[in-house]
């Protein structure tokens, strides 16, 4: 071996290189992985162990050699050793159009912020739900029309297996597992079986929030309320409680916000009132409490739950519902560059 390690020295030493092709060929021809100097060392397992040393140095040595040859001719010619179909690194950086956060997924995240900062941690359920979590443990009669086929989308002929119709689903499993002190919101998409129109939609979202502790009232749920539209919508916005009924909560009330797509001067979005409804609240009934295991005689609380698209709506003036989900790219693109 060490006669054909002389005669590779010397074509190194006779290779003449005059340009990149010759350049590029010296380089293949001895430095590269399917080279001669690569199947010389790859052939040293076979020399008996006596010659293997000095054979082992001759090869880095010639090796080395090659290399030096390799590296001074390459700057004399100032040419690069990238193969001649690769790419011109000159040349002008092709621009890509950036995307856009879908405007839900931005004003889920300020709601998100803003309750965070009350003190409120982020909770999650499923959306595939039973009547215990969606209906009975939250007060609804079984002769309630929320119930019915109309407004339920059931899952087979499985009248106990349903798509959850608000996330209120999530507080009851969240007092299932966690004793109060309970302070939480759950934002998540919801189902109900109505016709999709510019106000209304059978795919919607929601977050709703629960707080139960010792000594909690009403005052408590205002003040929070009044905190998050003021930090929502600015602290100009009016803000309004209506007296209502829901199942899980007594006394109940909905929440109006003066209509910020005609600034109060009445449109068909707010239905020419000025006010705009955005969510529904109030405290959370005794009967729920205790189809939960929480003592009502010890702990009071409230919840509430809002329409995210109904509050991104009059965040952006937008007018139609349906524009959320028709993943059209110009509505979206309208929103590049929100956070």
């Amino acid at each position: 071996m060490l006669e054909k390690i002389k005669e590779i020295k010397a074509a190194i030493d006779a290779f003449v290189i005059d340009s990149p092709a010759k350049l590029e060929e010296f380089r293949i021809s001895y430095l590269a992985k399917k080279g001669v100097i690569t199947d010389l060392m790859t052939g040293l397992k076979d020399v008996v162990q006596e010659e293997r040393k000095s054979i082992g140095l001759a090869l880095n040595d010639l090796k080395t050699k090659a290399w030096e040859k390799f590296e001074q001719q390459q700057s004399g010619l100032g040419e690069s050793t990238v193969e001649t179909d690769a790419p011109d690194m000159n040349l002008p950086v092709q621009v890509f159009p950036l995307g856009s956060r879908h405007p839900l997924s931005i004003v889920r995240q300020e709601i998100i912020e803003i309750f965070e900062q009350m003190g409120f941690a982020m909770s999650d359920g499923p959306e595939i739900e039973d009547d215990w979590h969606n209906f009975s443990a939250l007060n609804f009669p079984q002769n309630h029309p929320a119930r019915d086929m109309q407004d339920t989308f059931f899952i087979s002929k499985n009248p106990d297996v349903l798509l959850r119709t608000h996330t209120s689903t999530v507080q009851v499993r969240l007092m299932e597992k966690q004793k109060p002190p309970i302070r939480a919101i759950m934002p998540g998409r919801v189902y109900r079986n109505e016709a999709i129109s510019a106000r209304a939609h059978c795919l919607f979202h929601q977050i709703e929030g629960l707080y139960i502790d010792r000594n909690v009232g009403f005052k408590d749920l205002k003040q929070t309320l009044y905190h998050f539209v003021k930090e929502m919508f600015g602290k100009d916005q009016k803000i309004r409680f209506r007296p209502s009924f829901f199942p899980f909560t007594e006394p109940s009330a909905e929440i109006d916000i003066s209509c910020l797509i005609c600034n109060g001067a009445g449109c068909n979005i707010c239905k020419h009132t000025g006010w705009v409804e955005i969510g529904g609240s109030g405290m959370v009934d005794p009967n729920v409490l205790t189809a939960n295991n929480i003592d009502p005689e010890e702990f009071t609380g409230f919840a509430f739950g809002m329409g995210i698209e109904r509050i991104t709506m009059l965040r952006y003036g937008i007018k139609d519902l349906r524009l959320f989900t028709e993943n059209d790219v110009r509505f979206v693109s309208q929103f590049s560059g929100l956070s």
